[in-house]
């Protein structure tokens, strides 16, 4: 089965760094972020974590849980992050999976052949909390992911889902977002009524809804 947009995110029992959980169980509510790193102990891995740690109030704020995964061991794990909060001046409070036998990469897809046959490549998920896929991304294991951009884009989603917009192209928070042309004309016209139509009339662009400007 290929695990994508609008897939039920696979629920699984893990050993984290934070104790024994049920992933769906710990997701409770909230939106989810689980990403993967190819091994501990790796530079590019203790900026990404290290990152994240330092947006711990940005996820508060959009109601996410953050849960990292690789296939090395719980001590491995509990060791390095000794490690990223000593050279990222952070406290790691998110659970870092210890995934030893690759069980769970192996349901998300996070293995692949042409990267390993052992390790993860930096898969990302974003998960509603209804526990199905909103977004899934994919990076190589030589670069670090751009977590401006995946904000970004848990904002963009949350938008859609609370609001039912569109977001255009480098679209960012407070912008001007756009009218779905498949949403029925009298809602349009009640929701969207300073509307403006720009150069076809499927383009039409109106204020935030959330009244951020």
């Amino acid at each position: 089965m290929t695990l994508g947009i609008g897939s039920l995110a696979p629920d699984f029992k893990a050993i984290t760094t934070e104790g024994e959980i049920g992933f769906h169980e710990w997701l409770g509510d909230s939106w989810g972020l689980l990403f993967s790193h190819p091994e501990d102990y790796t530079p590019v891995c203790t900026t990404e974590l290290g990152m994240v740690a330092q947006l711990e109030q940005e996820f508060v704020k959009r109601n996410m849980k953050a849960i990292a995964l690789s296939m090395d061991t719980l001590d491995s794990h509990m060791d390095w992050k000794l490690d990223i909060e000593a050279a990222m001046n952070v406290t790691v409070r998110f659970p870092i999976i210890a995934d030893e036998k690759g069980l769970i990469a192996q349901k998300y897809g996070m293995i692949q052949k042409g990267a390993s046959d052992k390790k993860t490549v930096r898969s990302v998920f974003i998960i509603d909390p209804e526990k199905y896929v909103q977004l899934h991304l994919t990076y190589p294991m030589s670069i670090g992911r751009n977590f401006d951009e995946i904000l970004r884009a848990i904002d963009a989603l949350q938008l859609h889902a609370h609001h039912q917009v569109l977001t255009p192209a480098n679209w960012q928070p407070s912008e001007d977002v756009i009218v779905d042309p498949k949403m029925p004309q009298d809602e349009v016209q009640s929701r969207f009524p300073d509307r403006k139509v720009s150069g076809v009339p499927y383009l039409q662009y109106s204020i935030d809804p959330t009244g951020k400007q």
